[in-house]
């Protein structure tokens, strides 16, 4: 009687992971070149450049997780289907498999500490676009220009303090400047968001919510309040401007002329504004 020698079958771990760091070499430098530059919110401020950098970064790490796992259920399901007619049956399980536990932990273990130290060390650089409130921790160097930004149902206006108070309905900044935002609000809970600009700050009455950018080139940027404040926050928007710093002085004093005759009445500049609360009841 001879006996038949068993033949080994595939090792489908090695087709998996080689058909996974093909598709992984391929792919990732095709998202990180094409699609990681078209990423939201774009190039308005230093910090929405940096913010289409994290997201570009993070979506080029994704790339080889999704990747896996597109190979993985191609594979299984081409090479593990069951065939048409046979009886439903579990699979064999797997156990004592140390070496897959030990590699899943060691790169997810990596994965986590990556991004948590990456994400750190860039929301120091300039400040990630968000406010820090009134005490920030990543303060820019270099001078900065202080704008206001008061929210309230259902507009921003924008004060520039070095300019005598001057408050304004649109806001206009100069560009290649350092900008300090003071974020702030008259009544309900707002959120301000320059989209473009890669900022998004809560607007808190009674709260001063410091923010940071940097501007880039002359262009037109959108605002959008980002936090439900009442019935007519959905038209709560506008537009903004960056222009060149001799457009920006030659604004300013048209400005100051309008704003002449109503300076008597506002306010002094605070950092914070407390209404009679009369006023939130819209």
């Amino acid at each position: 009687m001879n006996a038949t020698t068993a033949q080994p079958g595939p090792n489908h771990a090695r087709r998996v992971i080689v058909a996974w760091i093909v598709l992984s070499l391929i792919a990732t430098p095709l998202v990180a070149i094409f699609l990681g530059p078209n990423i939201p919110p774009g190039n308005g401020s230093d910090q929405a450049t940096q913010q289409v950098f994290d997201n570009t970064v993070m979506v080029s790490l994704l790339t080889p997780v999704i990747c896996l796992l597109l190979v993985f259920f191609v594979y299984a399901l081409a090479q593990f289907r069951k065939p048409r007619g046979s009886a439903l049956a579990d699979g064999p399980p797997l156990r004592e498999q140390r070496t897959v536990q030990l590699l899943w932990i060691v790169l997810t273990s990596l994965t986590v500490l990556f991004l948590a130290g990456f994400g750190t060390f860039e929301l120091l650089q300039n400040g990630a676009g968000g406010g820090q409130g009134p005490a920030p921790v990543a303060i820019p160097s270099g001078p900065k220009m202080q704008v206001q930004v008061i929210a309230q149902q259902w507009e921003f206006t924008y004060r520039y303090p070095s300019y005598g108070g001057l408050e304004t309905s649109q806001l206009v900044l100069p560009a290649d400047t350092q900008i300090e935002l003071h974020v702030t609000s008259l009544d309900a809970v707002h959120s301000f968001w320059a989209y473009q600009l890669g900022i998004k700050a809560d607007a808190n009455p009674g709260v001063d919510n410091v923010a940071y950018l940097k501007t880039k080139g002359p262009q037109t940027f959108s605002v959008h309040c980002a936090e439900l404040c009442g019935l007519w926050h959905g038209y709560m928007f506008s537009q903004g401007k960056i222009v060149s710093e001799s457009d920006f002085a030659a604004w300013v004093k048209q400005q100051q002329e309008l704003f002449a005759s109503v300076k008597q009445y506002m306010p002094p500049y605070s950092t914070a504004y407390f209404p009679d609360p009369q006023r939130r009841a819209g």
